[in-house]
């Protein structure tokens, strides 16, 4: 006869294990795996769309800017509070640090230090955020496009 604390610690045990691989590899690594695009917005020159953005259209039309291009793209998993550092065109670096999951939204930390700039951003799983990372100069400013399980 199985005792039924013994019983109880089994089927939690069976439990645990069976959403550790539901979630999958990096959910039991403690990572996000998370697609970031750097792009370059621009007021100059004629208006165009880089063939790579499409799927951003609807949310780079509604910006002040006429011209957009991306200049770089990775796809990273990310561990929480473990910062990752993404250079940008301008020299300055973009940093993201992944501080929060829950269930299908995540929340990162975006901060730029050239800038002075720090902002925090929650995602859905479906969704992304495109933010503006740098302050504009000559009519350029760049943008990062974040989208967590890609």
């Amino acid at each position: 006869m199985v005792s039924r604390s013994l019983a109880g610690g089994i089927t939690v045990s069976v439990l645990s294990a069976a959403l550790l691989l539901a979630a999958g590899p990096a959910a039991a690594q403690g990572t996000i795996p998370v697609r970031v695009r750097i792009i370059k917005g621009s007021r100059q020159g004629p208006p165009a769309m880089d063939p790579r953005l499409r799927d951003l259209a609807g949310q780079l039309g509604r910006l002040a800017y006429q011209r957009w291009d991306e200049v770089g793209q990775e796809n990273r998993d990310f561990a929480f509070k473990k910062p990752v550092d993404f250079p940008l065109p301008n020299g300055a670096v973009l940093q993201l640090t992944l501080l929060d999951s829950r269930r299908d939204t995540v929340t990162f930390e975006v901060k730029v230090a050239a800038g002075r700039t720090s902002s925090r951003l929650t995602i859905s799983k479906d969704q992304r955020i495109v933010h503006q990372v740098t302050d504009e100069r000559n009519g350029e400013a760049y943008f990062a496009t974040v989208r967590p399980w890609p």
